[in-house]
């Protein structure tokens, strides 16, 4: 799906869906077998969190790399036989619902910095110059 030479932008997919059981050994099998598909659509990080409170909800989150083309025009994207046939599959393993969000990072949060970090950062050097 990449075009050479072509703008890239960073997307996180959130993917929120309840099991009927709070065991993920199953869920774990089929994400580590469908992997090449999150790879074929810029797929980069994969995470599986399950909900402490709630233990058959979970969230995967699915970090990529997506054409900006591609970025501006969703529904061309969601058109592709390949996310459809892919999409599919995981619908009818799901019995419930699946929401899914697409997020995107934050300016300085990137590259493990945490906003906190920053915020600290800038009032410890706004009161080094304060105390000069």
């Amino acid at each position: 799906m990449a075009t050479d030479g072509a703008q890239r932008v960073r997307r996180i997919l959130q993917l929120k869906f309840t099991l009927p059981a709070a065991e993920p050994s199953a869920l774990i099998a089929v994400i580590n077998a469908t992997r090449p598909y999150y790879e074929l659509f810029g797929g980069k990080e994969m995470r599986l969190l399950q909900n402490v409170d709630q233990p058959t909800q979970f969230i995967q989150i699915i970090d990529y790399d997506i054409d900006e083309s591609f970025e501006t025009s969703r529904q061309q994207f969601a058109g592709d036989p390949r996310l459809r046939a892919f999409l599919q599959a995981w619908r009818t393993m799901f019995p419930g619902t699946v929401e899914v969000d697409i997020f995107r990072e934050i300016e300085g949060t990137e590259n493990g910095t945490p906003i906190m970090d920053e915020a600290a950062r800038r009032t410890k050097e706004a009161k080094r110059r304060s105390d000069e």
